[in-house]
Order: C-alpha cells, then sequence, then structure tokens
C-alpha cells in the first residue's frame, strides 16, 4: 500500500445518479478517447524544430520538459531494471495537500488526460478517498511549479470504490482549475490520451514521484495480467508518492506525450514493495466513469 501508495461498476460524483454505459464499451473494447487536440503539443513540436514564437514562460519550458523526458527514456534500454529520476514532463505531476495557501505534504502522482474541457485530471482512487484542499502541480521539480498550482475542484470516483474499495475501480478523474484563470490545464501543459480495452501485455513508461524526491522517476517494461483486470509493471524505485502515476503507452518521443492505459494503484493499493506495481485494467467502468467527469465539466 502506497498514499503516497495511501493508506461493481457505478460512476458517481456527489450523489449523482449512475450512468448507463453503452453496449459497445466491453471490458476487452479497445477505446481512445480523442475529443481534443492539445494545442501545447502542436507548440512543443513547433519548438523542437527551431521555430521562434511567443509564449508565457510556462509553455516555452514545455520544450525542455519533453526533452528532458525524451533523454531520460533514450537512457534506458528496452526495458529496465529500476526508475531513473528525471526533471518531468509537462502533462504529468504531483498531487499536494495545502495549508494557509501554501504547498503542504507530497502525497500522490496524477496526469493530464485529454478532454473537450481540458480540465481533467487521472489518479488513483485511493489517493484522494477522504481528502480535501488537494491541488495539482504539473510539471513539479524540485520545488519548481512551472505550470502553476491547480486546484482541484471535483473528484469523480466509482460507487464499488466507494463502497467497498474494490481494486479494479481505484481510478479517480479530477476536475482542476486555478483560481482567477479561465485556462483550461490542457492548454498549459498538453495531455495524455485515455485508452480503455488494451491489450495486457503493452511496453510502457511509468512516471511517479517518491515522497523522498523532489523529482519524478521513469522506468520503461512490459506489463503484463497477473489476475482477472489487474495489471503488473516490475520495475524499482516506486515508492510511496507514486500511487496515480501514469502508465504510459506509445509515448512520442518528440512531445513526451503517451496514452494512459493504467495508474499505479488496484491490487494492494498499487503494490507493497518498490520492485513490483500494479494498476486496474482500464475497461467499461473506466470508461463510464471518463464520460461522468465529462459531462460533469
Amino acid at each position: 500500500m502506497r498514499a503516497g501508495r495511501l493508506t461493481g461498476r457505478h460512476p458517481a460524483v456527489l450523489g449523482d445518479e449512475e450512468p448507463r454505459p453503452g453496449d459497445d464499451s466491453g471490458p476487452r473494447k479497445r477505446a481512445r478517447w480523442f475529443t481534443r487536440r492539445p494545442a501545447t503539443a502542436a507548440l512543443i513540436t513547433a519548438l523542437t524544430v527551431g521555430v521562434v514564437v511567443m509564449v508565457t514562460p510556462a509553455e516555452g519550458a514545455a520544450g525542455d520538459f519533453a526533452s528532458s523526458f525524451a533523454r531520460a527514456m533514450r537512457n534506458l534500454v528496452s526495458t529496465s531494471r529500476n526508475g531513473q529520476a528525471f526533471a518531468g514532463t509537462p502533462a504529468v505531476g504531483a498531487l499536494f495537500t495545502t495549508s494557509a495557501g501554501k504547498l503542504g505534504r507530497h502525497f500522490c502522482t496524477a496526469s493530464v488526460v485529454n478532454s473537450p474541457a481540458g480540465d481533467l485530471v487521472i489518479t488513483a482512487a485511493h489517493c484522494v478517498s477522504g481528502t480535501s484542499g488537494v491541488v495539482f502541480v504539473p510539471g513539479y521539480d524540485r520545488g519548481a511549479a512551472p505550470y502553476g498550482v491547480w486546484a482541484v475542484t471535483k473528484i469523480y470516483t466509482d460507487r464499488s470504490w466507494q463502497a467497498s474499495s474494490d481494486p479494479d475501480d481505484d481510478v479517480a478523474f479530477l476536475q482542476v482549475s486555478q483560481h482567477g484563470s479561465i485556462v483550461p490545464v490542457e492548454d498549459v501543459t498538453g495531455a495524455e490520451q485515455l485508452a480503455t480495452g488494451t491489450a495486457a501485455r503493452q511496453l510502457v513508461e511509468a512516471i511517479g514521484y517518491p515522497d523522498a524526491t523532489g523529482e519524478p522517476i521513469a522506468c520503461r517494461n512490459w506489463t503484463r495480467e497477473p489476475m482477472s483486470d489487474q495489471l503488473e509493471f516490475d520495475c524499482g524505485g516506486y515508492t510511496d508518492g507514486t500511487s496515480g502515476g501514469p502508465f504510459l503507452a506509445d509515448v512520442n518521443s518528440q512531445t513526451a506525450q503517451g496514452t494512459v492505459i493504467g495508474v499505479i494503484g488496484g491490487y494492494e493499493q498499487g503494490g507493497l514493495t518498490p520492485q513490483v506495481s500494479y494498476s486496474p485494467m482500464f475497461g467499461a467502468n473506466i470508461a463510464a466513469l471518463y464520460r461522468l467527469a465529462v459531462a460533469g465539466g
């Protein structure tokens, strides 16, 4: 268990009634959610080919962060046994508590996912159960918050998670916003895509923020299905604080963006040892929860 790794299928938020998933959303039918084209992804691509544009400091830093992630991945062999520290990537960040308007304790990891309103973040449900005053800091690196601090304004979890902490539903979508701004987080950081119904065996990069350090780690390895509806990812270094970190497939080396097929959580709330991490498999339940979050946005 990690809360950092912290101490059915009916999506719910604040007592809302559950939606009915469509008949085409079975747990093994692959679905990708391409509803919004991130503006920052195009900006990052422009920067990498040398186009000079006027951007805000946060946007201007995006290319550097993407390059940092790409370098970290190139330094790994096709698979790796231990996570490697790097300077971060724009769409993945750390969750913090707050106190008197200041960052408090880091406790989990989350990532921006593509959505029509551009305001959704995905993490593990066990990270945000019973919490309040949580903020998301994308691209966090050793005290720096290059893309700002984003308040969590709404939390979406499945009713079966709320009722029994079902590990197959250990996923949460967070709606985030920034005080005094109407610009959505996706327009600042870009976003990962979301896929459901994918194959169990995938080559992924897992990103997480260990509590003991102020910077993220990344590792590349294959996932497998050790038990029904759960993924396993083997790589050392994924200690407390990495819960909610994404399993990213098909990562673009230029933009550092990929497709989220899992988040650290699920069985044993993500795993009892730093060398083995788990995630719920994303099926019809996660697709329905995503649709609920989109509708609520």
